[in-house]
């Protein structure tokens, strides 16, 4: 899907302000309130919207400690470590990759101790031959998507005329 210039508003002002509602954008966009609702309705039912849930900050909700934690595991096993995966709670995010490792995992923990708590776990699974972990020491760059959003230029016709 290609955004345009009001998508990318609509986004943009979402991340600035999660709770405004459709009359709130509408003003602060300066488009018609029935726009910034059909835009809405648009950007969620093709998936680019997701969803409207807080961020949370895991270190501020008591689990300061994060790891990468690369898994290789046995030739045929990725759908069987999914769900081992899903069933541990601190297992944050898990990919399939490409590389040395086939899947690689962020983990959160309450302490050090929490997290070899849970590698353990992982690594009593049948399916996984080999982990290695990383402990982060701080964020360099935070998840964000506007960035990437904004550089491709849009070839759609512009934005609706401005809300009066």
């Amino acid at each position: 899907m290609q955004l345009d210039e009001l998508d990318l508003g609509l986004i943009r002002t979402l991340h600035e302000r999660p709770r405004a509602g459709a009359l709130e954008l509408s003003r602060l966009l300066r488009v018609a309130r029935a726009t910034v609702s059909a835009r809405l309705r648009r950007l969620e039912e093709s998936g680019v919207i997701t969803g409207y849930g807080p961020d949370v900050d895991l270190a501020a909700a008591g689990y300061p400690v994060r790891a990468f934690v690369t898994l290789e595991i046995a030739q045929g096993a990725l759908e069987q470590i999914a769900h081992e995966l899903e069933a541990i709670p601190g297992v944050i995010e898990a990919h399939a990759t490409t590389g040395s490792g086939d899947v690689l995992c962020l983990i959160a923990a309450a302490s050090h101790q929490d997290l070899q708590d849970t590698l353990v776990r992982l690594n009593h699974s049948s399916a996984i031959d080999r982990s290695t972990s990383v402990i982060t020491l701080s964020t360099v760059v935070a998840h964000r998507v506007l960035p990437l959003l904004a550089q491709r230029p849009s070839t759609r016709a512009p934005r609706s005329p401005e809300y009066r």
